[in-house]
């Protein structure tokens, strides 16, 4: 009985096949559209597109992975003299995608901070927000090669907490904070 316990958990050892994950960077460029980004209602109606920029890094196993999202988005609620205003988002992300082949689509879901900051002649108003979200979206990477590739991305982010910006039509108090980025981006493998 020895013998065949020993035999199978060898087999059993010298049979499984050995976990795969992939690690990888992407750096990226968008811009923002929709819900409270200013001037651009939807993904091609822009009357002025604020660009975004930001890295992805994360892991990716043979359908599961994990990515940590980093964007900051300049003039978010709009570019008027005297103002300034910003959004960083910083996310952790489940990744479902499909690893395998030169083309590969992905979505992805998270969690993370999302922080707004509005100044009005920056010696007298200003105002930050830091606030709780979530962000939903996808996409596909294109490998040029097996560790260089080139990534479109879709995503759309919401606040769970209300925010305020003080003398902005587009997001008042007592709103949460609602928009999309679309993204292009080099995916590097490792």
């Amino acid at each position: 009985m020895m013998r065949i316990v020993t035999f199978v958990t060898t087999v059993f050892v010298l049979s499984s096949a050995p976990a795969r994950a992939d690690g990888f960077i992407t750096p990226f460029i968008g811009y923002n559209f929709g819900g409270d980004s200013a001037n651009c209602a939807t993904l091609t109606a822009c009357e002025e597109k604020h660009t975004n920029f930001g890295v992805s890094i994360g892991t990716t196993g043979t359908v599961i992975g994990f990515e940590e999202d980093i964007a900051y988005a300049k003039n978010f609620f709009a570019a008027t003299p005297g103002t300034e205003s910003n959004v960083f988002t910083a996310m952790t992300n489940l990744v479902l995608g499909i690893p395998a082949g030169p083309v590969q689509p992905y979505v992805l879901a998270g969690v993370g901070l999302v922080r707004h900051h509005v100044s009005l002649n920056p010696a007298q108003i200003s105002s930050d927000n830091n606030a709780f979200g979530w962000d939903i979206g996808g996409g596909v990477n294109i490998f040029l090669t097996k560790g260089v590739g080139i990534r479109g991305d879709l995503r759309h982010f919401h606040t769970l907490q209300d925010g305020s910006v003080p003398l902005l039509g587009s997001l008042v108090s007592g709103q949460k904070l609602d928009f999309n980025r679309a993204s292009l981006g080099l995916t590097l493998k490792f």
